[in-house]
């Protein structure tokens, strides 16, 4: 593809919450979303994927799953060849792969979000390469599944060799599921080799991915409807390891990403939901409540709520329905803006009295918080005076 990057900037895009009407918008926030363009920084990128919807690319209505979750509101997706195709469909799903990027890029069906392509091996990302047309102006980069320090040079090189070949920039998202990061015996020298990789790779490299349901499968086991993944201590234990080596804030980090809420719904819930009523009362919608306890959604905004106390930002989701919950709380509130704002701008030490009375900021061991709360209000916006998660998520349920 002889085209530059500068000609194709406006071929995909991020823009959350592009689907409410203008009159919600105006509604729920005080500053809405930007849209961001394949020439935002890449910390930006990476801190708006928000939910990463993972779909089998051997669905025969790929291209018509796209258009229609994009209009959904889902802005980035990956188009998954690995675990989620039979080795005997893997073939023919590369070939649809290929095509639907192209058809979509010729058409312009979709401009509002980031592609992926999870490949089973880097000859996936030779074939895509070669094969790929018009459709590299839809191609965000790809996805390496049980990637390890000793195979991922290959990955990430390939990757970088690619966007050369291509004339265009491709990120690689290294999905962390291996038994070395799971045993304890060989977790910290594994991160300390994945960390060096990575920083030679840092301009390629998007956002490191979790793979919890690999991690949990090593050793059989299997969540239920009860628990969320940091219930789990085991994994937790890694993820926690991964977030200090990996996803440090200064500078020597990434973005990392949390796991799939994956559970099974083998028997009647044991414990009482934690999810509030109060905040749905307010917002006269204790019915739309019942409604996520019924569906164990409450569980799933339980789990969002732990990943970013766990300093982990985004989401793999396999099922669209999960999304809403994920960007509903990935907008950062009017209270948390006001307390970032007076952070930020401080130009010295101290403390502060929050505009909303009821804590004291203080600048230096906040001033890394109030940077993420900023970066995060660019790219999902920030809330109305009184607008909450019940209403962003009562919003995206009503269209």
């Amino acid at each position: 593809m002889g085209d530059s990057l500068t000609n194709r900037v406006a071929a995909w895009g991020i823009e959350h919450f592009h689907h409410l009407e203008f009159t919600q918008r105006q509604r729920l926030f005080l500053k809405p979303p930007e849209p961001l363009t394949p020439d935002a920084s890449r910390e930006e990128l990476a801190s708006g994927l928000g939910a990463t919807l993972y779909i089998p690319a051997d669905r025969g209505d790929l291209l018509t799953t796209i258009v229609r979750r994009a209009q959904d509101g889902i802005c980035s997706m990956v188009l998954d060849l690995e675990d989620a195709v039979d080795d005997e469909a893997a073939p023919a799903a590369m070939h649809r792969v290929v095509k639907t990027l192209d058809e979509l890029a010729l058409t312009g069906q979709i401009r509002t979000a980031m592609l992926f392509v999870r490949v089973r091996s880097v000859e996936g990302i030779d074939e895509i390469t070669a094969r790929l047309g018009a459709g590299v102006a839809l191609l965000a980069g790809f996805v390496f599944p049980k990637f390890t320090a000793d195979a991922g040079e290959t990955y990430l090189a390939r990757t970088a060799q690619a966007a050369a070949e291509l004339g265009t920039r491709l990120y690689a998202m290294p999905v962390l599921e291996s038994e070395l990061l799971l045993y304890r015996e060989t977790r910290d020298a594994e991160l300390d080799s994945l960390a060096k990789l990575l920083a030679a790779h840092r301009e390629t490299v998007l956002a490191v991915r979790v793979g919890a349901t690999d991690l949990c499968g090593v050793l059989g086991i299997r969540r239920d409807r009860d628990h969320t993944i940091y219930d789990v201590r085991v994994v937790a234990d890694a993820i926690g390891d991964i977030v200090n080596r990996l996803g440090r804030a200064d500078g020597t980090g990434f973005v990392v990403t949390a796991p799939v809420w994956e559970y099974f719904a083998d028997h009647e819930r044991l414990f009482r939901p934690l999810l509030r009523t109060t905040p749905f009362i307010e917002h006269d919608a204790v019915r739309f409540r019942n409604m996520l306890v019924r569906r164990d959604l409450d569980g799933l905004l339980r789990e969002i709520s732990l990943d970013r106390t766990n300093g982990m930002i985004g989401k793999t989701v396999i099922h669209p329905t999960h999304v809403a919950a994920v960007h509903a709380l990935s907008v950062v509130t009017h209270e948390e803006y006001r307390d970032a704002s007076d952070i930020a701008v401080a130009t010295a030490g101290g403390v502060k009295p929050s505009v909303y009375r009821n804590k004291m900021n203080e600048a230096r061991p906040h001033r890394v918080w109030a940077e993420t709360v900023m970066r995060r209000a660019r790219v999902f916006g920030v809330a109305n005076v009184g607008v909450t998660f019940v209403d962003l998520l009562t919003a995206s349920d009503d269209r």
